[in-house]
């Protein structure tokens, strides 16, 4: 039998024995996002380059590119960022190429999942998407033929014993594990490389494995470098607007699901600011007509309390705005992998910090153990901390030092004296459990510096495990009591349908990850709930759109899944409500702008009353009036732009945010913009925009080209305001570029 865990130090040595037990026809699989092993995949890729008899395929999602800029400006304003955000990160060179449309024709990508609008109008990346279930990817991987597996791993020395773990995306790595046993069972062939990486968090839960699993391990110090990083985007008035409608929807005690980006930190910024600032929380509810608009609901379904029980986190993905959570004492609900432990803490006897004197008494009554206590018995007693774990268990007696007890818990004295040995509080609980992760790198820094014991509280599972109820219902259940899972939608009709990855005309923008997996389990849990948030309007000017619309081409949920919907105008609660009442609720919250156009088509085909009326509190869904809302508390330091701080400087912001503004204007306004640039051709250039123009090397324009695009950049800059006031603007396109990577 071949031995299994053979540890390299030399890429191209490991990638010489692929090729000699493969054979030149490889088709690789690997995690999404960050799980890739860059080091690995780059030498195949370059022995596929240099010999077309090797036919390669690779099938992956969310390869993180650092962005190039499209236009002259965006590659002169990165040319100093990239360096200095990307420092020691290695570049994916098969999408290197792939970008520069030099990937050879022996070489082929597929995707099922991808960055939100990076292949649009690619013909080649539309016609290979992989349209699957975030929980479904395995199963597809292996129909498609895949038979070499590789990832990113972590390493760790715990006792004197090297240890490895999945770290980042245990996602579907699980998986191919077990389905690299069935390939080989039936006598196909399947490798499985893992590259280690000191810089990745070592983390716990079902990401810990044996070695002899993989084929190969790579490790040493050239596959140490360092990790991609996102960096954190802006928040908008409209993203704050969302994540404060949604924040009132999340129970105490009950369970949460968020993605990655500006959304995502609105969300959690809502939170926080529930939490902390409670008084101020509240007078917001209030002058933004939410309490009267939903109090009911939020009596319902959420609160607008502070957390006392806290929440527990079941994610596909684990956000740094978890990590916000757990440092503002709100992610903190701990769950346990024990259907009587979670039945005796749902109903309020047990509790993390309090192990109740009679607890072997409600255990016995459950049958959770025996009467006479079994090695088992003993074991799950003190793996959870409800008996000591210093205890040792020999032939029914419980041993305590040199003091001996017995474990027959049918006789009352018995049970009495066991009492002297129960725990302090619970063991092994966890406050979260994900998928995979990404984030910008103070992210990965504080995994790394937790404690080994407060890192096994962030517990990383397999999709199969997270994304899903199968399996374990009853436990799983148990655990997401009052599930929220929030997920993002592109288009919503009035019917409750909503698009999220593709659009009319069959172009896919990202792929449906695991969206519908959330969804359909909300449903499925019987106090769980299906938020889907969707930005009302996209565009500006000429080019402004309502996302709200009455039917749309394509469908990723479909409107018998309706749940909840949630612009930056309000909550459409939408289980179980008639077709005319759906119709309602959704333009109610749509942008003023559209809502006639939207109900004179309702009406027009007979699905609402031809008597019904917007009411007057939902037709004045306009920016201008969140804007003047959260103007005031902005003043006093609330919703900033960047909440959770950025990796980005100042001038990084300025600029970059009065350069994506201005391209929003000139699409949305092209005649207003061309003659503000005219008017900006015979002013003369502000002092305050000389180290802005130095940078981006237009300070002494050396052409014609060069001295317009100087004066588009002060054009941009005064524009945003930047020299009438100190404020410092968004980073949206570089939000788009690296923050939209993920949609869940």
């Amino acid at each position: 039998m071949k031995e299994m865990g053979v540890v390299y130090s030399d890429v191209k040595e490991c990638v010489d024995e692929v090729i000699k037990r493969l054979g030149k026809d490889i088709t690789f699989a690997m995690p999404l996002a960050l799980g890739k092993p860059v080091i690995f995949i780059n030498e195949l890729y370059r022995r596929a380059k240099e010999d077309p008899s090797i036919r390669l395929r690779i099938v992956t999602a969310l390869p993180l590119e650092m962005p190039s800029g499209k236009s002259d400006l965006e590659k002169r304003f990165l040319k100093d960022l990239i360096p200095r955000l990307f420092a020691g990160v290695p570049r994916i060179e098969y999408m290197v190429d792939y970008r520069a449309g030099k990937l050879p024709e022996n070489v082929e990508s597929y995707e099922f999942f991808s960055q939100a609008g990076s292949y649009l109008n690619d013909p080649v990346a539309q016609q290979n998407h992989i349209a699957s279930n975030y929980t479904h990817v395995v199963r597809d991987a292996v129909k498609f033929g895949v038979n070499c597996f590789g990832n990113m791993i972590g390493y760790h020395d715990i006792n004197g014993q090297t240890r490895y773990s999945f770290g980042c995306n245990p996602d579907i790595s699980t998986g191919a594990l077990v389905a690299a046993d069935e390939i080989r069972a039936r006598g196909d062939k399947m490798i499985l490389v893992g590259e280690a990486n000191k810089r990745m968090p070592f983390m716990y839960g079902d990401a810990i494995f044996e070695k002899e699993r993989y084929d190969y391990i790579l490790q040493g110090p050239d596959f140490d470098y360092e990790l991609f990083g996102v960096p954190k985007p802006v928040v908008s008035v409209s993203d704050y607007m969302i994540g404060i409608h949604v924040s009132p929807l999340i129970k105490d005690g009950g369970t949460i699901q968020v993605g990655i980006g500006a959304l995502g930190d609105a969300i959690v910024a809502g939170l926080v600011l529930r939490n902390e600032h409670n008084d101020v929380y509240q007078d917001l509810l209030q002058k933004a007509g939410i309490i009267k608009k939903h109090g009911e609901l939020i009596t319902k379904l959420g609160g607008t309390d502070t957390f006392k029980e806290g929440l527990y986190g079941s994610s596909e993905m684990f956000v740094d705005a978890f990590m916000e959570l757990y440092n503002s004492n709100i992610l903190k609900r701990q769950v346990f992998d024990n259907v009587p432990i979670m039945k005796l803490i749902n109903e309020g006897y047990l509790a993390v910090d309090n192990i109740p004197a009679d607890i072997i008494d409600r255990l016995l009554e459950m049958k959770a153990i025996q009467p006479i206590l079994t090695q088992e018995d003993f074991e799950f007693l003190t793996e959870y901390g409800i008996l000591r774990s210093d205890l040792k268990y020999e032939n029914s007696i419980i041993i305590d030092g040199e003091t001996s007890y017995s474990a027959d818990m049918s006789d009352e004295a018995n049970r009495t004296e066991i009492r002297k040995l129960l725990g302090k509080e619970l063991r092994n609980g966890k406050v979260i459990e994900s998928a995979f992760f990404v984030g910008p790198q103070k992210f990965y820094q504080w995994l790394r510096d937790m404690s080994e014991e407060e890192r096994q509280l962030f517990s990383m599972a397999g999709v199969e495990k997270v994304n899903q109820l199968y399996g374990e219902e009853e436990l799983r259940a148990l655990q997401r009591k009052d599930g929220r899972f929030i997920n993002t939608g592109m288009v919503a009709t009035v019917f409750g349908g909503v698009a999220s990855e593709q659009l009319e005309d069959g172009q896919v923008v990202a792929g449906i990850g695991g969206q519908y997996n959330f969804v359909s389990m909300a449903h499925a849990l019987p106090d769980g709930r299906s938020i889907i948030m969707i930005k009302s309007t996209r565009g500006q000017g000429r080019k402004l759109k309502s996302n709200i619309v009455f039917t749309y081409g394509t469908c990723s949920i479909p409107r018998h899944l309706r749940d909840i919907i949630v612009t930056e105008y309000g909550i459409a609660y939408l289980r179980g409500k008639p077709e005319k009442e759906v119709i309602a609720e959704i333009i109610n919250i749509a942008d003023s702008r559209f809502q006639e156009q939207l109900l004179t088509q309702a009406k027009k085909a007979g699905k609402i009353p031809m008597d019904y009326e917007i009411p007057e509190e939902c037709r004045h869904n306009t920016p201008e009036k969140l804007k003047a809302l959260l103007a005031p508390y902005q003043a006093q330091g609330y919703f900033p732009r960047f909440p959770f701080g950025t990796d980005f400087t100042e001038d990084d912001a300025d600029l970059v945010g009065a350069l994506t503004g201005f391209q929003g204007f000139a699409s949305g306004y092209p005649g207003k913009m061309i003659m503000a640039l005219l008017r900006e051709l015979f002013r003369p250039i502000p002092e305050a925009a000389h180290h802005h123009l130095q940078r981006m090397e237009l300070f002494k324009p050396s052409s014609v080209k060069e001295r317009l695009f100087r004066k588009i950049v002060v054009l941009a800059l005064r524009h945003s305001g930047y020299f009438d006031k100190p404020a410092v603007q968004g980073v949206e396109f570089l939000s788009q570029n690296m923050n939209e990577t993920v949609k869940s």
